[in-house]
């Protein structure tokens, strides 16, 4: 259970700082063009193969959603921050 614990932190934290980049560079271009849609969809391979690489089950996505929402968000903050 522990370890179970550990990876599903580790995981989420990694897709937080995953989608940081791709918040800003979302916030950028047009809504519901190409790019924003390859800017939201693009990190999701890398976070599924990480959590089959951890051995996690279906349970944990909920929770590695939230982190990459925040991630998302945070990076699309800090983007209209840069701008304004």
């Amino acid at each position: 259970m522990g370890n179970i614990l550990f990876y599903t932190i580790v995981l989420t934290a990694f897709a937080f700082i995953l989608n940081l980049p791709f918040g800003y560079l979302r916030t950028a271009s047009a809504k519901l063009s190409f790019k924003w849609f390859l800017y939201i969809h693009l990190p999701i391979p890398f976070i599924i193969a990480i959590r089959w690489g951890f051995g996690l089950d279906y349970r944990v996505i909920p929770i590695v959603v939230v982190g990459a929402v925040a991630g998302q968000f945070l990076g699309g903050r800090l983007n209209k921050r840069a701008v304004s």
